[in-house]
């Protein structure tokens, strides 16, 4: 095949030629490339000075990976990992953000994540994540988080997570963004992912300033995804403290949220909302009539909101509850 020619004998300019050719093949053709030497010439390339052999050869290198565990785990094993974290310091955004598209792609393979974990591309990925740079855009932004979660699902993997301060670095973005963006809700999604998993991260959110009004905010204006997996924080919370930390969570407001997302939210952001109503309740036993009164009123609210699946009807009720509980 001419291509598979060009790459292994040509000059500089056939090589660029030929990489990018390779990017229009069908599925089939492309792996039999994978097996006659391709791809150890395209990692070989992106060592060159070159900007446009770098990007001719990440970009052939991507189009090899896709779909393909077997051409993940090959790329992989001839050190292309160690190569893209050397091209997040080179000067260019289209160098740069091609490398972590690449890392992207790598790390969605089980095979391939420890390498990425031992390589210090996790604390690069979240120091990067952190840069104010303007260079830095959603996009990449997006393929950055969504590299950490490929790489949180590895269970022994989860402490390095944990220990770059990515905790911080998600809170960040959550506070910063639009609530309803999808920036906000990949960054939510993993940080219930971590907190979920690390007991350090849990008291990390539960005891970082502003963390619980950012996530009642995500609660009243994100996408359905986003509410669900800011409950789920929320109610990790509240669990691992209820006593110090159900009066947090009532202080920023919480309730109207939590209603509504309790009649029309996913079906997992149902059931955890309605759990975390529970908690949130005053079970001291004692107390003042008033605050026996809206327990009361809570419960009534949610049997009847139970026992009634018609939306419209479900909506009427919270909106009657939360007048009554603000009276």
């Amino acid at each position: 095949m001419e291509v598979v020619e060009a790459l292994l004998s040509g000059d500089g300019e056939r090589k660029i030629l030929a990489a990018r050719g390779l990017c229009k093949l069908t599925s089939k053709q492309k792996h039999k490339l994978a097996e006659r030497g391709v791809v150890e010439v395209l990692v070989l390339m992106l060592h060159g000075q070159e900007y446009e052999t770098i990007e001719a050869a990440l970009l052939a290198l991507l189009s090899l990976a896709s779909g393909s565990e077997r051409n993940k785990i090959h790329i992989a094993k001839l050190g292309v990992i160690p190569v893209l974290l050397k091209l997040l310091q080179y000067q260019n955004k289209s160098i740069f953000d091609l490398a972590i598209a690449a890392l992207l792609i790598v790390s969605s393979c089980t095979a391939n994540k420890p390498a990425i974990a031992n390589s210090g591309a996790i604390q690069l990925l979240v120091e990067t994540l952190n840069t104010n740079s303007n260079s830095i855009t959603i996009q990449t932004k997006l393929d950055i988080i969504s590299t950490l979660h490929n790489l949180s699902t590895s269970h022994q993997i989860i402490p390095s997570i944990v220990l770059s301060g990515v905790v911080v670095s998600l809170f960040k973005l959550i506070y910063v963004y639009e609530k309803s963006s999808e920036l906000v809700e990949k960054a939510v999604t993993l940080l219930e992912r971590i907190v979920s998993s690390s007991e350090i991260a849990l008291k990390e959110t539960a005891s970082t300033e502003g963390v619980i009004r950012a996530l009642v905010e995500a609660l009243e204006e994100g996408s359905p995804m986003c509410k669900e997996h800011a409950v789920g924080i929320l109610f990790l919370i509240c669990q691992s403290c209820r006593e110090r930390n159900r009066g947090l969570i009532l202080r920023e407001g919480v309730m109207p949220g939590l209603l509504q997302l309790s009649v029309d939210g996913t079906w997992r952001g149902k059931e955890t909302s309605r759990d975390l109503l529970l908690l949130l309740r005053d079970c001291s036993g004692g107390g003042s009539r008033r605050k026996q009164w809206k327990n009361v009123l809570l419960e009534q609210a949610m049997e009847q909101i139970d026992a009634d699946e018609r939306l419209g009807m479900g909506l009427r009720i919270v909106e009657e509850t939360i007048a009554k509980l603000s009276a």
